[in-house]
């Protein structure tokens, strides 16, 4: 049988007389197989707590939920806050460590949690993440609005992004879509690229000079002042593309620098390369040289050497300028890069 006490409860167990000497109760109830208390009212609340100065109503368990709201057609907990530094709803999580969570909602076929508001969802950390969501299958975090942005992020740091995208050795952002830029672009690379379609039997390494082999292909170079020269394969030494167009990919398809600096490969064999020369094709295959003869070098040039080299071969630091007009000298150095 269940016992009812308003004044003074029975010694029925020791957890109830510790309870019973921690704080008075104007109501006590206890059950081994039901409810200790239960509320019932057709038109009102079930049950009600109040209190002046701490809580109303107040649950506590060992091993399950110390308040457990249920309801058939409304909310299973319904919070209500006048006040307007509180909440309706708080949960707290005392726990030592990283470990819990102050509040979780969990709904197989909806939304875990939904919040209604000038803001709906408010997250705040002063050293970690005010809001952090995950996903195996599908996106992490997914924000959608009917005349604004979809996400929207504001930093006060002139160091860190508003938003900010990291997928190491992948792609950490993507748009489809159209995209405005309202200041400058900041790349650590070093050229502008766009990718070819590679022939011909030797393989077109980083560093390595290309001539055009029909529309969108390239071979490696293999004859001096070639008027066909297309450019420098990026990616050599210590320099990256900072920009990649035709995003068209394949197994034969290499970026090949349009603007910029890259490093080249560069034969000074017949003629030593000094700071500030043309460079123009070889006849060492996939290599540079100084383009030592104005008239042939015209529509042939490369770019301009960046660093010297006085002889061997070797990869060097190229600034790439297409279609660089060489001048007619009267005083020429010795060796016109021809063999």
């Amino acid at each position: 049988m269940c016992r009812r006490s308003t004044a003074n409860p029975p010694q029925a167990s020791p957890s109830a007389a510790k309870a019973r000497r921690l704080a008075p109760f104007g109501v006590y109830g206890e059950c081994a197989t039901g409810h200790g208390v239960h509320g019932k009212s057709t038109s009102s609340r079930g049950v009600a707590g109040f209190s002046d100065t701490f809580q109303g109503v107040y649950g506590h368990s060992e091993s399950q939920a110390g308040v457990v709201g249920e309801s058939e057609t409304m909310h299973a907990v319904f919070g209500n806050a006048k006040g307007p530094t509180g909440s309706g709803l708080y949960g707290t999580n005392s726990a030592a460590g990283d470990t819990g969570a102050g509040g979780y909602g969990e709904n197989p076929g909806g939304d875990g949690v939904v919040g209604t508001g000038r803001r709906g969802v408010v997250g705040v950390s002063d050293d970690f993440r005010g809001v952090s969501g995950h996903s195996t299958t599908n996106a992490g975090v997914f924000g959608e609005s009917q005349d604004f942005d979809g996400v929207f992020g504001q930093s006060h740091n002139l160091k860190a992004a508003g938003v900010s995208g990291h997928n190491p050795g992948g792609l950490a952002g993507y748009f489809d879509g159209n995209v405005v830029v309202n200041g400058d672009i900041q790349c650590p690379g070093a050229d502008v690229a766009e990718l070819f379609e590679v022939v011909g039997e030797l393989s077109a390494e980083s560093g390595c000079v290309v001539v055009l082999a029909g529309e969108d292909q390239v071979r490696v170079s293999d004859a001096p002042y070639d008027r066909r020269v297309a450019g420098v394969v990026s990616g050599a030494g210590s320099y990256r593309a900072a920009l990649v167009l035709d995003s068209e990919t394949g197994a034969d398809r290499i970026p090949l620098a349009l603007s910029g600096k890259v490093w080249c490969n560069v034969d000074a064999d017949a003629a030593p390369v000094a700071v500030g020369d043309l460079l123009t094709t070889s006849p060492t295959p996939g290599h540079a040289m100084r383009a030592g003869d104005p008239a042939r070098a015209f529509g042939a040039v490369i770019g301009k050497a960046l660093r010297g080299l006085p002889s061997g071969r070797g990869l060097l630091p190229v600034l790439v300028a297409l279609g660089a007009r060489p001048r007619v000298s009267r005083k020429t150095r010795p060796g016109d890069g021809s063999r």
